[in-house]
C-alpha cells in the first residue's frame, strides 16, 4: 500500500510515521514531491491497520497497490524519477531532454573508441556506449576484451567527460565493472537473471535494464523491481525489440510499449533502434518513432568503420549517419516539446526525483 500524506507534514510527523511501517514488519520507501510526500510499504501489508494509519498525525489517505511491482510503479512516486550523470551533473536521463548514448557494439582498441567518442560527441551524443564483455550466439564469435576494454573506456572518458554505459553478465562481474562504468547494462538475454539483478541493485551504479527476447511489460517491470528492492533505485528501462514471426527485422520494436511503459512507472524509457532493426537503414527512422512516442533516450550503435566491425557491423551507422540521424531526432524532440542533448558531460553520477 502508499500512504500519502498532508500538504506540509512536518519532519517529526514523518519519522512517526515511517517508524510506525518498520515497526509492523514492513520496509518504508519515501518519495518527497514539493507539495506531497509518499511512503510506500513493501512487505506484507496486511500487517498493517488502514484504520489506524489513517489516525497518524499527517497522513491524508492510504491507497491499496495491485501490481505485482511496487517500487517500479508510479504509485510508488511523486514523480518521474531522473538520473543525474556527470560531473557536474549536468546530464539528466528522465528529464525534457532525449539523452542519447552511441558508441560501438563492443570496444575493439583504443584509437577506435577515441575517434567514435569524438564523433558522436560532436553530434550531440551525451553517454559513451562500448561492450567490453559480449554475450554472442555462438561460443566462437568475438567476446570481447574485457578489463583491458573496461580501462580503454575509463581512458576514453577521461578525455572527452562523456559518462559510460558498457554490460555486465555475470554476478562476478559487478565489482569489476562498477569499477569503470557509470552505468551497468543488464542485456536482454539476462532480463531474468535474478542473481545478476539482485547484484546490481546491491551496487550504487544506475542500471540500464534491457528487455528481454520473449519478455513482457509487466515481466519487465519485475525484473526493475529486483534490483530496486536490493536498494538501488537508478534504473533505465529500455525497449529493444521483442522476438516475432517477422523476419524482416531483426526484432519488432514494439512502440506502444513505450506510452505504456511511461503510464505504468516513473522510470526513464530508453530505446535501442540498432538492435531492434537490425539494419543500419532502419535506424533512424525507428529512433525517430521513438522519440515521438515519448522515449527519455536512445542508444545507438555507431561505428568508424561498420564493415569491418568485429560485431553488429550491419546495424551500425557511420559517424556521417549518425550526425544526420541526430539532427532529424531534434527536431522530432522539439516538436514533441522535448529538447534533444547536445554537447558532453563528465563522469560520476547522482539521482533525482522531480515532481
Amino acid at each position: 500500500m502508499i500512504i500519502v500524506t498532508t500538504a506540509g507534514i512536518s519532519p517529526d510527523a514523518l519519522d512517526r510515521l515511517i517508524q510506525h511501517v518498520e515497526a509492523a514488519g514492513l520496509r518504508a520507501h519515501v518519495s518527497r514531491g514539493e507539495h506531497r510526500t509518499i511512503v510506500g510499504c513493501i512487505g506484507d501489508d496486511g500487517l498493517l491497520s488502514e484504520h489506524g494509519l489513517t489516525q497518524l498525525e499527517g497522513v491524508e489517505c492510504v491507497m491499496p497497490v495491485l501490481k505485482p511491482y511496487k517500487l517500479a510503479s508510479r504509485e510508488f512516486s511523486v514523480g518521474d524519477t531522473a538520473i543525474r550523470l556527470g560531473d557536474p551533473a549536468d546530464t539528466v536521463v528522465g528529464g525534457r531532454e532525449v539523452v542519447v548514448m552511441a558508441g560501438p557494439c563492443s570496444v575493439e582498441g583504443a584509437g577506435m573508441m577515441r575517434d567514435t567518442a569524438l564523433a558522436v560527441q560532436r553530434a550531440g551524443a551525451r553517454l559513451l556506449r562500448g561492450g567490453a564483455f559480449k554475450p554472442r550466439s555462438s561460443p566462437y564469435a568475438f567476446q570481447g576484451m574485457g578489463e583491458d576494454g573496461l580501462k580503454i573506456l575509463a581512458d576514453v572518458r577521461a578525455e572527452t567527460g562523456m559518462p559510460v554505459v558498457t554490460e555486465v553478465m555475470d554476478p562476478r562481474q559487478v565489482e569489476l565493472v562498477a569499477r569503470y562504468a557509470d552505468v551497468m547494462q543488464i542485456g536482454a538475454r539476462n532480463m531474468q537473471n535474478f542473481a545478476l539483478l539482485s547484484e546490481v541493485g546491491r551496487v550504487q551504479r544506475p542500471v540500464l535494464l534491457k528487455r528481454g527476447l520473449s519478455g513482457t511489460i509487466t515481466e519487465l517491470l519485475m525484473a526493475a523491481e529486483y534490483i530496486m528492492a536490493q536498494g538501488n533505485a537508478d534504473v533505465m528501462l529500455c525497449e529493444r525489440g521483442i522476438r516475432t514471426y517477422e523476419t524482416a527485422t531483426r526484432n519488432t520494436m514494439d512502440v506502444a510499449a513505450i506510452p505504456v511503459l511511461k503510464r505504468e512507472t516513473h522510470l526513464p524509457v530508453i530505446v535501442d533502434p540498432s538492435h531492434a532493426g537490425g539494419r543500419a537503414h532502419l535506424v533512424t527512422p525507428l529512433a525517430l518513432a521513438a522519440v515521438a512516442a515519448g522515449a527519455d533516450g536512445l542508444i545507438v550503435e555507431v561505428h568508424p568503420d561498420p564493415a569491418c566491425a568485429k560485431s553488429d557491423g550491419e546495424q551500425s551507422l557511420t559517424f556521417d549517419v549518425f550526425a544526420e540521424m541526430m539532427r532529424q531526432v531534434q527536431a522530432v524532440a522539439r516538436a514533441v516539446g522535448r529538447e534533444c542533448a547536445v554537447g558532453a558531460a563528465a563522469g560520476g553520477w547522482r539521482r533525482e526525483v522531480t515532481a
